[in-house]
């Protein structure tokens, strides 16, 4: 029979951990959110974004790419939100006596409005950020101080593909 030997036992258990360490896949970093800073929000759709830079991005994306970036979503929001507003008072004037039915088009806009930003995302993503290894999507965010919900956009981080890692 073997004796037993714990110096031998815990010499074995940390190099299994080192090698175990190796082959973990690396940390996720956690997702930027970016809310709505505009005066006006229509259905959860806040008629600006921040173009502050967070420092979370910082050494990951140029400030003129996340400016210019934001400057395309909050132009889209800018020719948008003026006549879903104009809408939106037109139909809360009228909503007695058409039981409701006329906040319909302010929906169908607000559900325009929602697309025209989701598609300069996917075109944003697919010129830069995929190669940068990061995705950007407008998503649905709890308000912190209330039970509402509204549109923000949220900057998630693609893990990068270990070609060096063993099969």
């Amino acid at each position: 029979m073997a004796s037993y030997d714990p110096d031998r036992i815990q010499e074995e258990q940390q190099g299994t951990d080192d090698a175990c360490s190796i082959l973990l896949p690396p940390e996720p970093v956690r997702p930027v959110i970016i809310r709505g800073t505009g005066s006006v929000t229509i259905f959860g759709l806040s008629n600006r974004f921040d173009t502050e830079f967070p420092q979370a991005l910082h050494a990951k994306l140029a400030h003129e790419e996340y400016k210019q970036t934001l400057g395309e979503l909050n132009e889209v929001l800018r020719k948008t939100m003026p006549l879903n507003f104009k809408w939106l008072l037109c139909g809360c004037l009228c909503c007695c006596c058409t039981l409701g039915c006329s906040l319909w088009p302010v929906i169908c806009l607000n559900k325009r409005t929602r697309n025209a930003l989701e598609k300069v995302l996917d075109k944003e993503n697919q010129r830069i950020y995929h190669k940068l290894g990061m995705k950007w999507e407008l998503t649905k965010q709890r308000c912190d101080n209330s039970n509402m919900t509204e549109y923000a956009i949220k900057i998630n981080f693609l893990p990068k593909v270990q070609m060096l890692r063993p099969d």
